[in-house]
């Protein structure tokens, strides 16, 4: 079973942050046990007594507020953010980026996470259609951190496999997403920092974090259709969403 961790990076009713990001990582049922062995390799370097004590979230690392980051200098904070993202830059190829960037401006009357949900369920279906058209069948499953949304956005997939998104009906899900927390699992911690590194490539134009995992989101024939940048009012964006999918659809078929 293909497995999609998902978690979010801002917040929908925070006015002072332009985005909401929705993203994080699918890897094949047996990556999930390699990725844990890895982060609790780093988690050992920041507390051998108790590494599993050691969560890994990219934002209170960043901020350095609370322990075990309080003590951390700002280059050590850093350099462990993209420690943490080095697992899944080195990680099999089947191992993918997933992530939705909604301007929650341009959306005014909708709720930006059910805006991004949609849209990863969506990406994430045409994947394993992807992959069912190249002989493999296994299906897939979503796992987010435990939210206030948890309600919603279970509903929200039942619907999606019986009405459709607004991009087709989920075929190839096994069931409604399930809700962890994120203290007990590794992989969640990955798919936060995905979700950080993306927010804080379009909240604040730092792509230090971003570009180190730049190469694994979703793609096919050039087109990266792993991530997505829903912005309206800006139709000339250089992000690498946007401009792999104008050239995309801009290409001419050979003759």
């Amino acid at each position: 079973m293909h497995l999609l961790y998902l978690d979010d990076s801002g917040a929908a009713g925070n006015t002072t942050e332009q985005y909401l990001v929705l993203g994080g990582v699918s890897v094949f049922e047996a990556q999930a046990h390699w990725i844990t062995q890895e982060l609790d390799r780093l988690a050992e370097n920041i507390n051998p007594g108790d590494p599993h004590s050691v969560e890994f979230h990219a934002s209170e690392t960043f901020a350095r507020r609370s322990q075990p980051w309080r003590g951390l200098s700002q280059d050590d904070a850093r350099g462990t953010i993209k420690s943490v993202l080095d697992v899944l830059a080195n990680a099999y190829d089947s191992a993918r980026a997933f992530a939705c960037v909604v301007h929650k401006a341009s959306f005014p009357n909708r709720d930006p996470m059910e805006i991004a949900f949609e849209d990863l369920c969506s990406r994430f279906d045409r994947y394993l259609r992807r992959l069912r058209a190249n002989g493999d069948t296994q299906r897939g499953l979503l796992i987010l951190d435990k939210s206030t949304y948890e309600t919603t956005l279970q509903q929200m997939s039942v619907e999606f496999r019986t009405l459709g998104t607004s991009w087709g009906v989920i075929r190839n899900l096994a069931d409604t997403p399930l809700f962890v927390d994120s203290r007990a699992s590794r992989v969640i911690q990955l798919a936060d920092h995905v979700a950080h590194a993306v927010f804080r490539r379009y909240q604040s134009g730092d792509t230090q974090y971003f570009d180190r995992i730049a190469r694994k989101f979703d793609s096919e024939d050039g087109i990266i259709h792993g991530l997505a940048h829903k912005e309206l009012g800006n139709p000339h964006c250089m992000c690498i969403a946007c401009l792999s999918r104008r050239t995309g659809e801009g290409r001419q078929p050979e003759d």
